[in-house]
C-alpha cells in the first residue's frame, strides 16, 4: 500500500482545507491555459500571417500534444518525484513557456524600420513554438497529477466528499475557462505598441503568464497541509515488462498441453507477484474501455474551430450588446458553472429516487449520444445558414453588378444582347452570374447615347454608369472579394459620385484620395458599429462634410455612394455586396446546451470513474490514460476532416454525429459487459492473502527448526 505523510489536513465544512488551494491552482491554471488557447489561432493568422489550413493544423496539433504529454506527467508523478514535486517543477516550466510566448508577441521586437510589420518573423515563429512545446509539456504534465492528487487528500471513508471534490474541482476548471474567454479576447482587441499599434497579443498572454504565476505560488502555499502519496517506484517500467512477460510465456506454452489460465496476464505469474498482476487488470480493463471515448472529444474541441468558424456566419446583435464570433466559446464554460451543481443536487438525486441505477458507465454513454445529438442541431442550424450565404463565381463564371449614378435611367446589353438589364437612377442591381465566354463586353444606353465596356478575367466586377450633361460615363471595378469576411468584420468602400476629388475617412480609417466616379479599395472594420464618414474635398474652398454610417451587422461588404455635401452633411447612398449575416448566434445556444450536458455527464463522470477504479500507486497513469482520449480526439478531427473532402460543412456535422453514434453503440455494449471494481478492497485481500501466507511460511519454518533441533 502507498505510504502517506503523518500530517493531517486542518477540516473545512467536511473537506480536507488542502483541497481549496487545489480548487484554486486548477482555477488560475486553466484561466491561464484557456486564455492563451482563445486567441491562438487569431495569433498564427494575423501576426505569424499563417493561412487558415496551416493555423488549424498547428492548433489541432498543439492541443493534442496537450494532451500526450499526461502520460509523461503520470510516469514522472508515478514513479519518481511524487505528484507534489511534478505539479511544482512542470507548473515552473509552463510559467515560462507562457512567459515566451507573450514575448514572441511582440510586435516591436524585430520591427526595426517601424514600419508595423517584424522584420524577422522566423524568430517571432522559434519563440512561439518553443513557448508552445514548454506550454504543453507543463500542462498536459501537470493534468493527470491535479486531480488525482486532490483525490489523496480525502480519507476512504470520505467517499462522498471526494465524488462532490470531483465536480467541485470541474466547476472551477470551466469557471477559468469562462472569465478567461471573456476576458482575453477583450485584451486582444486593445491597441498598444512603442513603434507602431497594433492588436494587444502581448497583453492577451501576458495575463494568462501571470496567472500561472499565480497559481504556482497558490499551490506551493498550502505545501504543509497536503497529504503526499510517496512514488511506488516505475510503475510504467514494471507494468510493460509483465504484459510483455506474459505475452511471451503464452506464446512460448501455446501447446494444448498447457493447461489455460483465467487470464492471459496469469501468464506472468511465474515472475511478478500476484499484486502487481491484479493491479495491471484492474487498470487494463479501464484502458480498453478507453477505446471508443476519443470520438467524443473529436466532436466537443470542435467548438473551438468549427463551431467558432459557423458563428462568423451568424448575426451577433444582442441588443445593447454584441458578441464577437469568439466569445460564443463562453456559452459552454456558462453553462458548465450552472449545469454542474444543478445536475450534481437535483437531477442525480431525482434519477435515484425513481430507482433508476445511473451508473458511471451508462452516465457517459448517455453523454456521447447527446454529443452526437448536438452535431444534428449544428447541422440543421448550418443548413439555414446555407441559405444566406453569397453566391460566387465558380470557375469558368463570371459575376457583375450595375451602379447608375446618374440622373437617367440606363440600360446594359450583356454579350450579344443575351440580356438586358433597366437600372433607375440612383439604384443599383445585385450580382448577376454569367458564364465568362459569354461576358466579354457590355454595351451601356441612356438617353440616346452608347458606351461600350469590354470585360476581362473572371471573378466579380461592378460597374458604375452616370449620365450627365457631359454625356455617358462608365467605371469598371474589378471587386477583389469572393468569400464573405471572417470573425463578423465588414468591408467597406466607397465610390465618389461627388464632382471633386476628395479624402475619405471613415472613424479612424483614412481610404485616401478617391477622384470622381472613381472607388476607394476595400477596408476591414469590426462588425455590428456605426462610425463617422468625414470627406475632405481638395479644392482651394477646403470644404468638408460628414455623416454618420449605418450599423452594418456582421459578415457584410458595402459599397458606399458619397452622393451630395449640402451644408456639411454629406448624403450618402449604401449598395450591398455582401448581404450580412441573417442568421442570428442565439440559433448556436441548443447546440451548445446540449453539448454542454453531454460533458457534464461524461467528463465529469470521467474523471471519477478514472480515480475510482485505479489501484493506489496508478491512478495518475490512469488519469494521464483519460486525457490521452482528448489528444487522439484531437487527430481524429484532422484525419476525419482531411480525408472526408465533403463540400457542404453540414455534411461534415452529419458525418461526425453518425461516427459518434456508431461509437456509442459499441460503448454500451462494452460497459453492459464491464464489472465494477474496488481497488481498495482487492488490495486488502491481497494484503490478507500476503499475511497468511507469511504465517503459512513462519509456521513452516518453525517446524522444520523443531524437526531439525530433534534430530
Amino acid at each position: 500500500m502507498a505510504a502517506k505523510s503523518k500530517g493531517t489536513s486542518p477540516g473545512c465544512f467536511g473537506y480536507p482545507l488542502s483541497i481549496f488551494f487545489i480548487v484554486i491552482n486548477e482555477f488560475c491554471e486553466r484561466f491561464s491555459y484557456y486564455g492563451m488557447r482563445a486567441v491562438l489561432v487569431l495569433y498564427f493568422k494575423y501576426f505569424l500571417q499563417w493561412d487558415d489550413n496551416l493555423s488549424t493544423a498547428i492548433y489541432h496539433t498543439f492541443v493534442a500534444l496537450c494532451y500526450l504529454t499526461p502520460i509523461l506527467g503520470a510516469l514522472i508523478a508515478d514513479s519518481w518525484l511524487g505528484k507534489f514535486k511534478t505539479i511544482v517543477y512542470l507548473s515552473i516550466v509552463y510559467t515560462i513557456g507562457q512567459a515566451i510566448i507573450s514575448v514572441s508577441s511582440i510586435n516591436d521586437l524585430t520591427d526595426h524600420n517601424h514600419d508595423g510589420s517584424p522584420d524577422n518573423i522566423k524568430l517571432h515563429i522559434a519563440l512561439s513554438m518553443i513557448g508552445l512545446i514548454l506550454i504543453a509539456l507543463g500542462t498536459g504534465g501537470i493534468k493527470p497529477c491535479v486531480s488525482a492528487f486532490g483525490g489523496d487528500q480525502f480519507e476512504d471513508d470520505q467517499e462522498k466528499q471526494r465524488t462532490r471534490f470531483f465536480s467541485i474541482f470541474y466547476l472551477s476548471i470551466n469557471a477559468g475557462s469562462l472569465l478567461s474567454t471573456i476576458i482575453t479576447p477583450i485584451l486582444r482587441a486593445q491597441v498598444c505598441g512603442i513603434h507602431s499599434k497594433q492588436r494587444c497579443y502581448p497583453l492577451a498572454f501576458g495575463v494568462p503568464a501571470a496567472l500561472m504565476a499565480v497559481a504556482l505560488v497558490v499551490f506551493i502555499i498550502g505545501s504543509r497541509m497536503y497529504k503526499k502519496v510517496q512514488p511506488q517506484g516505475n510503475i510504467m517500467i514494471q507494468v510493460s515488462k509483465c504484459i510483455a512477460f506474459a505475452i511471451k510465456n503464452r506464446f512460448r506454452h501455446r501447446s494444448k498441453q498447457y493447461p489455460k489460465r483465467e487470464h492471459w496476464l496469469d501468464w506472468a505469474s511465474e515472475k511478478y507477484d500476484k499484486r502487481l498482476i491484479a493491479q495491471i487488470k484492474m487498470v487494463l480493463k479501464v484502458l480498453f474501455l478507453y477505446i471508443p471515448l476519443p470520438m467524443f472529444w473529436a466532436l466537443f474541441d470542435q467548438q473551438g474551430s468549427r463551431w467558432t468558424l459557423q458563428a462568423t456566419t451568424m448575426d451577433g446583435n444582442f441588443g445593447a450588446i454584441q458578441i464577437q464570433p469568439d466569445q460564443m466559446q463562453t456559452v459552454n464554460p456558462i453553462l458548465i458553472v450552472i449545469m454542474v451543481p444543478v445536475v450534481d443536487t437535483v437531477v442525480y438525486p431525482l434519477i435515484k429516487k425513481c430507482k433508476i441505477n445511473f451508473t458511471p458507465l451508462r452516465k457517459i454513454t448517455v453523454g456521447m449520444f447527446l454529443a452526437s445529438l448536438a452535431f444534428v442541431a449544428a447541422a440543421l442550424v448550418q443548413v439555414q445558414i446555407d441559405k444566406t450565404l453569397p453566391v460566387f463565381p465558380a470557375a469558368g463564371q463570371s459575376q457583375i453588378k450595375i451602379i447608375n449614378l446618374g440622373t437617367k435611367n440606363a440600360t446594359v446589353s450583356f454579350g450579344s444582347s443575351i440580356w438586358n438589364e433597366t437600372v433607375m437612377p440612383m439604384q443599383s442591381t445585385g450580382y448577376m452570374t454569367h458564364e465568362t465566354s459569354q461576358l466579354q463586353s457590355l454595351i451601356v444606353t441612356s438617353e440616346n447615347e452608347t458606351a461600350h465596356v469590354k470585360l476581362t478575367g473572371g471573378n466579380r466586377h461592378t460597374l458604375a454608369v452616370k449620365y450627365t450633361v457631359g454625356g455617358l460615363q462608365t467605371s469598371l471595378l474589378f471587386d477583389n472579394v469572393t468569400s464573405k469576411p471572417e470573425e463578423g468584420n465588414n468591408l467597406i468602400r466607397f465610390i465618389n459620385n461627388l464632382p471633386d476629388a476628395v479624402n475619405i475617412t471613415m472613424g479612424d480609417t483614412s481610404f485616401g484620395k478617391v477622384m470622381p466616379l472613381a472607388a476607394s479599395n476595400y477596408r476591414l472594420f469590426p462588425g455590428g458599429q456605426k462610425d463617422i464618414i468625414r470627406v475632405q474635398f481638395l479644392t482651394s474652398e477646403a470644404k468638408s462634410c460628414s455623416n454618420t454610417s449605418q450599423a452594418f451587422g456582421f459578415g457584410s461588404a458595402y459599397t458606399i455612394v458619397l452622393n451630395e455635401c449640402s451644408r456639411s452633411n454629406l448624403t450618402v447612398i449604401y449598395s450591398e455586396d455582401i448581404a450580412p449575416n441573417t442568421v442570428h448566434m442565439a440559433w448556436q445556444i441548443p447546440q451548445y446546451f446540449i453539448l454542454t450536458c453531454a460533458e457534464v455527464v461524461f467528463s465529469v463522470t470521467g474523471l471519477e470513474f478514472s480515480y475510482s477504479q485505479a489501484p493506489s500507486n496508478m491512478k495518475a497513469l490512469l488519469q494521464a490514460g483519460w486525457l490521452l482520449t482528448v489528444a487522439v480526439g484531437n487527430i481524429i478531427v484532422l484525419i476525419v476532416a482531411g480525408a472526408s473532402k465533403l463540400s457542404e460543412q453540414w455534411a461534415e456535422y452529419v458525418l461526425f454525429a453518425a461516427l459518434l453514434l456508431a461509437v456509442c453503440i459499441i460503448f454500451a455494449i462494452m460497459a453492459y459487459f464491464y464489472t465494477y471494481v474496488d481497488p481498495n478492497e482487492i488490495e486488502a485481500q491481497l494484503d490478507e492473502e500476503e499475511k497468511k501466507q507469511i504465517e503459512k511460511n513462519q509456521e513452516g519454518y518453525e517446524k522444520q527448526a523443531e524437526a531439525d533441533s530433534q534430530m
